[in-house]
């Protein structure tokens, strides 16, 4: 098991997730997610009326937020008080799939992903990946891979439901495909964060994100292959996401989006806007990346606000002070919000904290 989970970790963290390279700054996206009071079917037909009254997410930008992706990909969700709602919808001309054992990494298959962080402190965040045969990796990840962390491959998201409807034939290459449907029910349950505690997210949001991986691809004796380079390595995959990271790399959850699970009925119609007080947390997280920055330049940490920002730091109009204190184990930056007065910190780790 310690092979696998350094396998895993050494598939998963990407080269730019090991390091600290700036990335373009985007704002994340949000959805609101109704209540329900229907009873979801889990077949990958989204036939329920409540299906046809949720909006779509939009489409599906590249990772990076800079190409426009080959094939579209958008997303509906919905939940009540046993389960959140997840439909994808995918289109692709040949869908195709091999891996059939849980647990494998299915991402080399192409993939639909899901990436949750219910308290959206980046630490304790879930990830979970279906292909096109509904052949489920799930995941329970205890911090970025940007520190030394640790990722349980043996969690199980325990009472998961998931079905495909393919749009054409799976795994023939002969004809032309329209794309496959996907659909999810993942009990809250699952992610309960203490014995006994009611952790369904009424009228709250968290940090949610979706990707999904597309590979090109060799037809051989009428079996889909990735495609190889000359060399024999793989070309790399596409990575589609909803709410744009800014780099190629998911396990940045400061970067994820807002999904906001409103009590009010689907039909309905509420605002949601991203508080302000999350504006500071992003830009904690970018003197984070900073710091690190600083670190891997200098060879030493840098010991005010002022060498990791050279302009003053601003949420919408307002100015924020954020103070830089060193220790003898790292620093800690913090800030007082001139919006709700609790104070933000980020630990040398990445580790956030509210107070």
């Amino acid at each position: 098991m310690i092979e696998k989970i350094k396998s895993i970790a050494v598939v998963l963290g990407l080269v730019s997730t090991m390091g600290f390279a700036q990335s373009k700054e985007i704002t994340p996206k949000s959805y609101v997610a109704y209540k329900t009071t229907e009873k979801v079917v889990i077949d990958g037909e989204d036939s329920e009326s409540s299906w046809s009254k949720a909006e779509w997410t939009d489409i599906f930008v590249d990772i990076e937020g800079v190409e426009k992706p080959k094939y579209e990909t958008k997303v509906k969700m919905l939940w009540d008080d046993k389960n959140y709602y997840i439909l994808a919808k995918i289109q692709e001309p040949d869908v195709w799939a091999n891996l059939k054992q849980h647990d494998t990494i299915i991402f080399y298959n192409n993939d639909f992903e899901v990436f949750i962080d219910p308290d959206g402190d980046t630490y304790n965040y879930y990830e979970l990946e279906i292909n096109a045969l509904n052949t489920v990796w799930d995941l329970f990840i205890n911090k970025p891979y940007r520190e030394r962390n640790v990722v349980l491959n043996d969690w199980n998201i325990t009472g998961l439901k998931s079905a495909v409807k393919v749009h054409g034939t799976i795994n023939n290459p002969k004809d032309t495909d329209e794309g496959w449907v996907l659909e999810i029910a993942i009990p809250w349950a699952a992610y309960q964060k203490s014995y006994g505690e009611d952790n369904v997210p009424r009228d709250k949001f968290w940090r949610v994100n979706f990707s999904r991986v597309n590979w090109q691809y060799d037809i051989i004796n009428g079996q889909y292959f990735r495609k190889k380079e000359e060399s024999g390595k793989f070309l790399p995959e596409y990575n589609w996401v909803w709410s744009p990271q800014g780099v190629i790399n998911m396990h940045e959850p400061e970067k994820w989006g807002y999904v906001y699970f409103s009590t009010q009925e689907i039909g309905n119609k509420v605002s949601f806007t991203i508080p302000q007080d999350d504006k500071i947390k992003w830009e904690l997280f970018r003197l984070y990346r900073a710091q690190k920055q600083f670190l891997s330049s200098k060879k030493h940490w840098a010991t005010s606000i002022n060498e990791l920002s050279k302009s003053p730091i601003k949420i919408d109009t307002t100015i924020i002070s954020p103070k830089l204190e060193n220790n003898s184990f790292g620093w800690i930056i913090w800030v007082k919000s001139p919006f709700s007065q609790k104070t933000f910190i980020i630990k040398e780790d990445g580790q956030f904290i509210e107070k």
